[in-house]
């Protein structure tokens, strides 16, 4: 089931509870898709990065070959966060006038505790990851190499609470850039009019932060004008796409992995109405680490136990696929187990 959906999908989102094995589903799915030739970019977005741990190597902020076909990629919430935020502010220090450097620090200092940072942060990311399928990302001649010419992503996500969030943040991100451009639009007409008063009224000019005795201050404005609409257009571009694929079934997947547990189940219902409220389709569940039933007694009442939870769950979600791993005797751990654990995805 597994593997159907990501040999027919751009992009497969992996999530869930936290400690169920995202990261060895989303891994082993990532490795057996570039087995078969795809070009696969696997990219962690929960803090508590474990691709590293599973691959026996360094995985970071810049993409790493972890196989054939297969980078790897940590997206460090922290770390995108404050580069995020220098981004933004070396773009607004251009954007407005010197005299309100100062202020535009200020404000840039203030952001970087603002609740929901680091998941705008991580989506922005996310959108220039999704942007660049097939093309290199669209971040300009200082992307990573390596980072273009995927046609698969399959991201391991944080925990269901903040992935939930963050899959909602598309629809807000693109709202609030049309309220900016909005606001931005009634500024240029509202200084229209000031300027439409004569050349020579001070007060407008000192409202538009321009010099009142020439033109050479109203082109100034004007051309800022243009540049702040360039880069709220194109940000809204950004995530209209983002939140065209996510929301297109034919390309976009959100798998959720689970142990058939009384918690992660009820996680499970709670976050798969959520993606729906957010317009991101789920395309199957996977129970992990489902006990034996012929290992003794004890894990056979344990496999009891976990049939009730997995019965409430297909009432709850008739209409999933539903996929079960068996639970292993230890932790697949490299290229060669993670492979073995992928013949288990079908």
């Amino acid at each position: 089931m597994l593997l159907e959906l990501a040999r027919s999908r751009r992009v497969l989102f992996v999530g869930g509870k936290g400690g169920v094995g995202k990261t060895t589903v989303a891994a082993a799915t990532a490795l057996a898709m570039a087995n078969e030739g795809r070009r696969v970019l696997l990219v962690s977005t929960d803090p508590a990065h474990n691709l590293g741990h599973l691959w026996g190597c360094e995985v970071g902020a810049r993409v790493r070959r972890l196989a054939p076909n297969l980078d790897g990629l940590e997206l460090d919430p922290e770390q995108t966060a404050r580069a995020h935020l220098d981004e933004v502010g070396a773009a607004l220090r251009r954007l407005m006038p010197e005299h309100l450097a100062g202020e535009v620090d200020k404000h840039m200092a203030l952001s970087r505790d603002t609740p929901g940072m680091h998941e705008a942060a991580l989506l922005e990311r996310i959108a220039e990851l999704v942007g660049g399928l097939d093309g290199g990302l669209d971040g300009g001649p200082d992307r990573d190499e390596g980072q273009g010419g995927h046609d698969l992503l399959v991201f391991d996500t944080a925990p269901s609470g903040h992935t939930a969030r963050l899959m909602a943040l598309p629809e807000m991100m693109s709202a609030w850039v049309d309220g900016m451009l909005h606001r931005q639009a009634r500024s240029r007409h509202f200084g229209e009019l000031l300027r439409g008063l004569g050349r020579d009224d001070s007060v407008g000019a000192q409202v538009l932060g321009k010099h009142p005795s020439g033109s050479a201050g109203e082109d100034a404005g004007d051309s800022r004008d243009d540049r702040i609409r360039g880069l709220l257009n194109r940000r809204r571009h950004r995530f209209e796409h983002l939140r065209e694929v996510v929301g297109d079934r034919a390309r976009t997947a959100f798998v959720i992995v689970l142990t058939a547990e009384r918690l992660p189940v009820l996680e499970t219902i709670e976050l798969e109405a959520q993606l729906r409220r957010s317009k991101v389709a789920v395309g199957g569940l996977v129970v992990n680490k489902r006990s034996p039933t012929d290992a003794g007694d004890f894990l056979a009442g344990r496999a009891r136990l976990e049939q009730a939870y997995i019965d409430e769950l297909r009432a709850a979600l008739p209409g999933l696929p539903l996929l079960q791993l068996p639970l292993l005797a230890g932790e697949p751990v490299g290229r060669e187990a993670l492979e073995a654990f992928a013949a288990g995805l079908a």
